[in-house]
């Protein structure tokens, strides 16, 4: 999974997490990439940092020679560097994204514990439940980006059901 910083037309900043770069392309490409706080679709990538591992520990400080012209030592310890401090523990994660984490899970279980997996069916069986064919039941499975679009264009009620990374591995 990728997480990208996005930015909407009108400044608004948020993330999005999406299965590859590619993913996130065709998504945005597809209008399905929309701001969560003015709803435009009119979304692109925002600078971002990389996420680079820092180290546990610092390697030890050596001594070093005094610099020419500078005053005597005054004890054998005067230009030893004290130790460094251990590095404070970081919470692997911030407590807002724990909360939305286990906000997005509780919403994947409800559905799938609630609702029927139609599977690569989801698009003709939410057709025929919304032209009253069948009676109308929740449903959950796969659409393409262009079979929600055209759902969606009919009239037909879609949503994305939210996977987080940990469900990829």
């Amino acid at each position: 999974m990728i997480r990208y910083t996005l930015v909407c037309e009108h400044g608004h900043d948020f993330e999005g997490w999406f299965r590859s770069s590619g993913s996130y392309d065709d998504q945005a490409r597809s209008g399905f990439v929309e701001c969560p706080i003015c709803g435009s679709t009119k979304v692109a990538k925002a600078m971002m940092s990389p996420a680079v591992a820092k180290p546990v520990s610092r390697p030890p400080v050596s001594k070093l020679p005094a610099p020419v012209g500078s005053a005597p030592e005054a004890s054998s310890n005067a230009s030893t560097v004290p130790a460094p401090t251990p590095p404070t523990t970081m919470p692997v994660m911030a407590e807002p994204e724990r909360q939305l984490r286990a906000l997005v899970r509780a919403v994947r279980e409800h559905v799938t514990r609630t609702a029927d997996d139609v599977g690569r069916q989801f698009p003709e069986e939410a057709r025929r439940m919304h032209y009253g064919e069948v009676t109308s039941r929740p449903i959950y499975g796969e659409a393409s980006p262009s079979e929600a679009r055209a759902l969606i264009e009919e009239g037909i009620d879609v949503a994305p059901l939210p996977s987080l990374p940990d469900d990829l591995n």
